[in-house]
């Protein structure tokens, strides 16, 4: 074990919650934690996948997500959510995402493999250097514009499609969390 590694472990998970959200996100805790209990790795973000409203832009800046949802969504709730935008906005699922520092570059190669297996194909190492990052990314992802000018640009027909599917695409999403967490044993 590297006591570099391990120190650096201790002070990451000792950190309070940065993200936006300002919690953990519940879905995806029981593989953090998983992750965590190897010597080898440790998270350092998160996410069980969402559904967000989001201003169109390239910048982050304040106010950028209008709607954003961890859970389920219903027609009602973003038909709702779309009255009550101005500017261009864009309707947008974000598929789970694991960020895992591994102390070796072999450690980092036995996560991604299986993480692999179980359909987190959008994978790969972001980082090099005292540690190494891989990124776990799963597939399901959905964005296009869906507000401009003060117009809905999609009909209810296809909003009420776009939620099924995004729906759908979470539910997916999780059990990938979970077959990641099985695979870990």
């Amino acid at each position: 074990m590297n006591p570099d590694f391990q120190k650096r472990k201790e002070d990451v998970l000792g950190k309070l919650d940065k993200s936006s959200k300002k919690s953990w996100d519940k879905k995806i805790l029981d593989l953090c934690e998983k992750i965590n209990s190897f010597g080898c790795y440790y998270t350092t973000s998160s996410c069980a996948g969402r559904i967000v409203l989001m201003v169109d832009q390239d910048k982050k800046e304040e106010d950028l997500f209008k709607f954003v949802s961890h859970d389920l969504i219903s027609f009602e709730e973003v038909k709702k959510q779309l009255e009550k935008l101005e500017g261009e906005v864009k309707f947008k699922l974000d598929p789970p995402i694991l960020h895992v520092a591994c102390e070796s570059l072999e450690g980092a190669q036995k996560l991604y493999d299986k993480a692999k297996l179980v359909g987190w194909k959008r994978s790969g190492l972001v980082s090099f250097g005292k540690r190494f990052i891989l990124e776990l990314n799963s597939t399901e992802k959905l964005e296009f514009p869906v507000f401009f000018n003060g117009k809905i640009l999609v009909d209810e027909e296809f909003l009420k499609k776009v939620v099924e599917i995004s729906n759908q695409k979470l539910e997916k999403g999780w059990s990938k969390i979970e077959n990641l967490k099985k695979a870990l044993n």
